[in-house]
């Protein structure tokens, strides 16, 4: 079956591909084409060293189920890492308060940009780093750079299971952890701000400032 390429545009830009895709056909058509698209027409671009992308869904109303089918067909092409989705979200969907799931490895020279709260499944190596405009939480080692709260958000958190990064950033606050960071006991933490500086505090008082969380009190 041949699948005219019509609804899927993909631009280079300086350093990666942006993604542009039509906001007036049928989503299913739409990720028909963009699967057709990376199988059959741009494998020149798709076998090559690691590419950041941009999606670009337009003007179209998205829920988070419709923007991770896109990313599952993109994750299949192992050297695309991708950088950021923009789109409207459905006013009834949208929870600027959900964590986005992503899983995979962030090497040196990689960077994942998130809009919202993320959490990562994963280790960041040195190099690698990850932007957010919300909280970011690490399932693995952060080794690497991580700036929450982008866009000035000083009430942003950065949690990992493993805590040793290169540089912290919260809004326009950074931290560049001292030496005997590394010796410290192995437990999940979490970094924010105080009076304009920045802390770090065992995993489990992360309620003292996320008050809305479920708390396990045991019997």
């Amino acid at each position: 079956m041949t699948v005219k390429s019509k609804h899927v545009r993909i631009k280079g830009i300086k350093d990666g591909l942006v993604f542009l895709l039509d906001d007036k056909c049928p989503f299913e058509d739409l990720l028909s084409e963009l699967r057709y698209k990376l199988e059959h027409s741009h494998q020149n671009i798709l076998t090559g060293p690691i590419v950041h992308v941009d999606i670009k869904l337009g003007n179209r109303a998205v829920t988070e189920e419709d923007k991770e089918a896109v990313l599952e067909i993109l994750k299949s092409q192992g050297n695309l890492l991708i950088r950021s989705v923009e789109a409207i979200e459905d006013p009834e969907e949208k929870d600027t308060e959900a964590l986005f799931m992503m899983s995979g490895m962030l090497r040196s020279g990689q960077v994942l940009h998130h809009e919202g709260n993320l959490l990562f499944l994963g280790d960041v190596n040195p190099g690698g780093t990850i932007t957010c405009s919300g909280d970011i939480y690490i399932l693995g080692a952060l080794k690497g750079m991580a700036h929450a709260g982008f866009n000035g958000n000083q009430e942003a958190i950065i949690a990992a299971s493993l805590l040793a990064p290169t540089q912290l950033r919260i809004a326009e606050i950074i931290s560049r952890p001292p030496d005997e960071w590394g010796t410290r006991e192995s437990s999940m933490e979490f970094a924010y701000l105080s009076g304009g500086a920045m802390q770090i505090d065992k995993i489990h008082n992360i309620v003292k400032l996320r008050q809305d969380l479920n708390v396990f009190k045991g019997v």
